[in-house]
């Protein structure tokens, strides 16, 4: 059956094992999080040893990993085998039999990283009747604050409003690596201080409060030109840290829901941010921009990111450095 990473956990943390997870998609964080919960909790350290086996795809085959599954504990419950890399395995169909009729004391946990089973496959067919199925999809970014808020929440922490989009602009949708960064942040905090605020992430991460992707497009909505021009100068000096690419993603990704804002039916702002995939107190930006910027000016904005992002992947010959295009599509953007 297919089950979502929550009710995976809830039913691990419950001590509630199934005898297969076949877990697949493109999303990493997912899978390692089922598969490190289950390597670490499933059985007593003790016994891991003896029963518990790690094997990757490009070593082995499915034969050799139905083999593995078929063997007994040594004096425990259970066995643990863990297929990492299983997406480099010549084939699956050696599966389809043990899913049919798998070990009751053996927990086959198979990590299917970047690609996913078809549900045409016999071996899928097998797997919905006796294991679990888990597809670890990419979150969009507009889901990743409300992510970190969660992860935040789940050590005990807090955050304040902007804190969830400066890490967004700045890490992207990598969960492994936004998870990362805020571990080590919660470990360099304060005991007392348990609310992240957009000084620590400065500070311990690294992320200018002030100069950042977040804060350029809050500038360009209220056409605060003195406040752009600042941020996009500080950009155009450290470009390692502020690359063109992603500060053109964001400025597109804020005037095109800025767009889509003007043509909505309801723009009350229960209605208008789930419509727009924002959480709503954000909504005042996109307010104040839809009142700067009409839509037809919009549309010439999201016109000049598509040929600036031409002209920053060379397609167009410019000789112009990418803090001097950034300046240019600024101006225009404003003027």
């Amino acid at each position: 059956m297919e089950m979502s990473y929550e009710q995976i956990m809830k039913d691990l943390k419950n001590k509630v094992y199934r005898s297969v997870y076949f877990l697949a998609g493109q999303e990493p964080y997912f899978i390692d999080k089922i598969t490190e919960y289950i390597a670490s909790h499933a059985l007593p350290e003790e016994a891991r040893s003896f029963n518990q086996m790690i094997v990757y795809g490009k070593d082995t085959s499915a034969h050799e990993i139905v083999d593995l599954s078929r063997r007994f504990p040594m004096m425990s419950s259970h066995m643990v085998v863990i297929v990492r890399e299983a997406q480099d395995l010549p084939s699956l169909e050696a599966f389809e039999h043990y899913f049919n009729s798998p070990m009751k004391s053996t927990i086959l946990v198979i990590n299917y990283k970047y690609k996913i089973l078809s549900k045409r496959l016999k071996v899928y067919k097998a797997l919905e009747k006796n294991g679990i199925y888990f597809e670890s999809k990419k979150l969009y970014e507009d889901k990743i604050p409300l992510w970190i808020e969660n992860y935040l929440k789940s050590k005990g922490y807090s955050m304040n409003a902007g804190v969830g989009m400066m890490l967004t602009e700045h890490l992207g949708n990598d969960l492994n690596r936004i998870a990362g960064e805020l571990d080590k942040l919660m470990i360099v905090l304060p005991e007392n201080e348990k609310t992240v605020t957009a000084s620590h992430i400065e500070e311990y991460i690294g992320i200018s409060k002030e100069y950042n992707n977040f804060e350029l497009t809050n500038a360009l909505a209220r056409k605060d030109i003195l406040k752009s021009n600042r941020i996009v100068k500080h950009f155009g000096n450290n470009p390692k840290n502020n690359p063109f690419i992603v500060t053109l993603s964001a400025i597109y990704f804020f005037f095109s829901k800025v767009l889509a804002y003007h043509y909505l039916p309801n723009k009350s702002r229960n209605q208008a941010a789930p419509a727009l995939r924002v959480r709503p107190f954000f909504m005042k930006e996109y307010e104040t921009a839809a009142r700067n910027y009409s839509p037809e000016k919009l549309k010439q904005i999201i016109g000049m990111l598509r040929k600036y992002d031409v002209k920053s992947k060379g397609f167009i010959p410019v000789s112009t450095e990418e803090g001097d295009l950034l300046k240019e599509l600024i101006y225009k953007i404003l003027h």
